[in-house]
């Protein structure tokens, strides 16, 4: 059952913005026992199960404060993990923001396909966005690097019932002349394809696909991502088959589509979608102190700039690394307003 918040009506479901955290910490000793449990199964340790997949030095805090702290018109925030607490949830009584934060457990979204699991592919486990219990109408899904930085307001997610999508069309990967230029090359030196990585634009048109959008995709940017649960929740229903075998890869592989842009493609297609550019978006993936720093004096300086997403911070060197986490205690903090 869900934990940390007051049961809500039906009513209330139909009428609020809720938001969705995906999160797990890969430092945690029961969750790597889980990860090589599975690696030594299959016998090798793929890409999609590199460290910084599942690493963190506790963004999902900053995450989770700056929503309470800047977007008061969430209802709910609902924080979908594997048994285990965000640092912040373990603080009962320090705000009463916090009543805000419900934990649902993997175990909750899979439910009657608890084969799927234990699931290490964040793929999979936004294909059973739609499935948190109790889950607003509208809602928003940020990953746990995602942060919002300024105070927001809900015409800044949905226009009325309709989402705002934030990216850009292109062409499809494999309509790209460096692609098939790329996959003849390969044709010549081996007669057998490379595994291929998986991808984001890939996956992302895949979903496009699906819904008959060919030789193009809307690729969304970094940012919270404006979803609509019964969109997601009727296509499913429809097509149960392509649920299955996306929840099917326990970590994340190059057959996979992305349920978010799959979202995004059915919105559009029915009209039902707004495109905003990513003007709004600070994108962070740190790579020297000096380029950092720059970075996050233009997120002070322009007020245009709203949502962050700062990459692969456990990658970082130490000095980045100090240097994002002291803006973001300055910017954000680790708490809400008590």
């Amino acid at each position: 059952m869900s934990e940390g918040a007051a049961s809500h009506s039906d009513t209330d479901a139909a009428s609020a913005i809720d938001a969705v955290v995906l999160w797990v910490d890969g430092n945690d000793p029961r969750h790597r026992a889980k990860l090589d449990a599975h690696l030594t199964a299959l016998g090798r340790r793929p890409i999609s199960a590199a460290p910084t997949r599942f690493g963190s030095v506790g963004e999902i805090d900053y995450c989770l404060t700056s929503l309470l702290r800047f977007a008061p018109f969430l209802r709910l925030v609902h924080v979908v993990t594997d048994e285990q607490w965000p640092a912040l949830m373990r603080q009962p009584g320090a705000s009463p923001l916090l009543r805000k934060l419900v934990r649902v457990d993997h175990r909750e979204v899979f439910r009657s396909y608890e084969d799927c699991l234990p699931s290490f592919s964040s793929r999979s486990i936004e294909t059973m966005l739609h499935r948190v219990p109790g889950l607003a109408a509208r809602f928003i899904y940020l990953n746990d690097d995602f942060m919002l930085i300024k105070p927001t307001n809900a015409a800044m997610f949905f226009d009325g019932d309709r989402p705002l999508l934030r990216g850009r069309w292109r062409v499809a990967p494999e309509r790209r002349l460096t692609r098939r230029m790329r996959a003849l090359w390969q044709s010549w030196r081996t007669a057998e394809p490379p595994a291929q990585r998986p991808n984001a634009g890939d996956a992302q048109a895949m979903a496009a696909r699906l819904v008959g959008v060919e030789g193009r995709f809307f690729s969304a940017a970094h940012a919270p991502y404006c979803l609509r649960r019964d969109t997601l929740a009727h296509f499913f229903d429809a097509h149960p088959e392509l649920l299955r075998q996306n929840i099917e890869f326990r970590l994340r592989d190059s057959r996979q589509f992305t349920t978010t842009s799959l979202a995004n493609h059915l919105e559009l297609r029915g009209g039902h979608a707004i495109v905003e550019s990513d003007a709004r978006l600070l994108y962070v993936k740190p790579k020297s102190q000096r380029a950092v720093a720059r970075q996050l004096l233009r997120a002070d300086t322009d007020p245009q700039l709203v949502f962050a997403c700062i990459q692969s911070l456990d990658e970082a060197d130490a000095g980045s690394q100090a240097c994002v986490l002291d803006w973001l205690d300055r910017t954000i903090g680790r708490a809400p307003p008590t």
